[in-house]
């Protein structure tokens, strides 16, 4: 935390790719944007015409039963946000305008590993002003029958420890916990690809959802065994994946929080709940600024240390 200055993007990058939900192809730009920015989404048209804007905010979610959608009172701008919401948090994006011009963030490869490599195209660069953050003060909790999500202060950045149960021989009882920052986030988590099972495909597809989702977007599970021809990319990919997930539901605070979730048998509906009830409780945060780095000097020289060193396709089930 300490020196840490706000960041933003070198350079613009665009990505292209499918919607998982709608199918729809679409493309989406990473620009840069000035401090105190934020993310904001930009809903554009097919010529580039700004249409709709909008600030990635808790209070901009819409929806959260099939993936988080971000939208206003004139409806939803897009959804399946998270992906690419958890690579930026990950990598200490503070400050990113974000244009779309389809409905639906792309899928990718249905991890975040995509958006790390766009962004390491464009590269980032510090700002002048300092990062700020939310400190937690005290522990925000809630609890939905086998469910529960809570947040309590943790003085050593941002820690997800997340349990997951599920009622499948290859996925059964799984748990991780892991303090999150760039390294830690591009070598644990991003990879992580959303998962599905094959039972549901029909369910989904008739409800309009999923129409998108292949192999190649999505861990899809059989009764008995991963159909995807690669497997797994790790023997916990399931539970690393709600990580993911969780860090790209709580981006939505507006600032790097200062803090450790944890998240048992939850999902994006369980992660919005936590993150609404701690804004809602002003006690329960602040926002602080990183302190300014010291001079420390060295054989006559000053030198400052550098300032930057999805869920399933269904419901949110236990």
């Amino acid at each position: 935390m300490k020196g840490a200055q706000q960041t933003t993007l070198r350079d613009a990058v665009a990505i292209s790719g499918v919607g998982v939900h709608s199918g729809k192809p679409v493309t989406l730009t990473l620009n840069p944007a000035d401090d105190d920015a934020g993310i904001v989404f930009q809903r554009v048209s097919a010529d580039g015409t700004l249409e709709r804007e909008i600030r990635a905010d808790v209070r901009a979610v819409t929806a959260t039963e099939f993936a988080t959608v971000l939208g206003d009172a004139s409806g939803p701008l897009c959804s399946t946000a998270e992906h690419l919401l958890a690579a930026l948090r990950g990598l200490n994006v503070d400050n990113v305008i974000v244009e779309i011009d389809g409905p639906e963030v792309p899928i990718m490869d249905g991890s975040a590993a995509p958006f790390v490599e766009a962004l390491d195209q464009a590269g980032l660069t510090s700002r002048a002003l300092p990062r700020r953050y939310i400190e937690v003060l005290k522990t925000i909790r809630v609890a939905n029958g086998g469910s529960l999500g809570e947040l309590r202060p943790y003085q050593h950045g941002f820690r997800v420890e997340a349990e997951i149960e599920f009622d499948h021989p290859l996925i059964g009882k799984q748990a991780m916990a892991l303090d999150i920052e760039p390294n830690s986030f591009r070598r644990e988590i991003a990879r992580a690809r959303t998962f599905g099972f094959m039972k549901d495909v029909s369910k989904l597809w008739s409800a309009g959802f999923a129409l998108g989702a292949s192999f190649d977007n999505t861990l899809v599970i059989s009764e008995d065994r991963v159909l995807n021809p690669e497997g797994l990319r790790f023997a916990d990919e399931f539970v690393r994946h709600k990580i993911l997930d969780a860090l790209g539901d709580l981006a939505l605070s507006g600032h790097p929080l200062l803090a450790a979730y944890k998240t048992v048998r939850g999902g994006h509906k369980l992660n919005h709940a936590v993150l609404s009830a701690l804004m809602a409780d002003t006690s329960a945060w602040r926002v602080v600024e990183a302190p300014a780095e010291p001079v420390r000097r060295s054989r006559g020289h000053a030198e400052l240390s550098p300032a930057l060193a999805a869920a399933a396709y269904g419901p949110d089930v236990s």
